[in-house]
């Protein structure tokens, strides 16, 4: 999804908000929430601080992609919980698409867009930004499909060559080895903001059936995964 000018500068806007809003967390008491789950990080980042900035940035891309999402479809308000459930539109299965999915969809177009800002000035180490990967767990063994693949199978209406594919937001990786995570985020934004942000289940027919995202992003990558949510910022349940 490309982002018109109009929402394009609204990302440049956010990512120099979040400078200022950094400059609390760097300084806030307490081990930041990214170094208890990945003590890695400041091994990489080599202080509390940097971690810490990093931390204060992400959270504002998603409060900045929240807010904006709802300024632009709701008159800055939050949708109610029947404007969530509404069904907009129908996927090539015959699913509903709910107007839920449909503004999570955009908010992470928003926050996705802010994250490579911040983490390109910040992160030291490469990161992969919806990098979807093919998980064997059996066998252990995790491959990448290339963005190019992804849109040709999409494209042919194929989509069952991507059964048992994860595709996380961003995978912070320590070194080179790109199939291997220091940390995996995924933004959530529940709808309405009263429910609760969690980890997608998979159900039956998946490939990981009784599991969830965190728990196979973990298997997959080896890192910890946490979620990142606009009130809730950081949590791992």
């Amino acid at each position: 999804m490309r982002l018109d000018t109009h929402t394009a500068g609204n990302v440049r806007h956010a990512a120099a908000l979040t400078q200022g809003i950094a400059a609390q967390g760097a300084t806030r008491a307490g081990v930041s929430i990214l170094v208890q789950y990945a003590p890695v990080m400041l091994a990489l980042m080599q202080s509390h601080n940097a971690v810490g900035e990093l931390e204060e940035r992400l959270k504002a891309c998603a409060v900045h992609a929240d807010e904006r999402g709802n300024a632009l479809f709701f008159k800055n308000r939050a949708p109610t919980h029947a404007e969530c459930l509404e069904e907009l539109d129908s996927d090539e299965c015959g699913r509903p698409i709910t107007r839920a999915m449909r503004l999570g969809q955009q908010k992470h177009v928003l926050a996705l867009e802010c994250a490579r800002e911040v983490l390109e000035e910040l992160w030291p180490a490469p990161f992969s930004i919806e990098q979807r990967y093919r998980f064997y767990p059996n066998a252990r063994l995790l491959e990448t499909i290339s963005p190019e693949k992804e849109a040709s199978i999409i494209a042919q209406g194929c989509t069952e060559q991507l059964w048992g594919s994860i595709k996380p937001d961003i995978v912070l990786h320590a070194d080179r080895n790109l199939l291997k995570a220091a940390l995996t985020l995924d933004f959530k934004f529940p709808c309405p903001e009263s429910n609760q942000p969690r980890w997608t289940p998979y159900g039956k027919g998946s490939a990981y059936s009784g599991s969830n995202q965190q728990r196979v992003y973990e298997d997959a990558l080896d890192g910890k995964a946490l979620l990142i949510s606009p009130r809730k910022g950081f949590r791992q349940p």
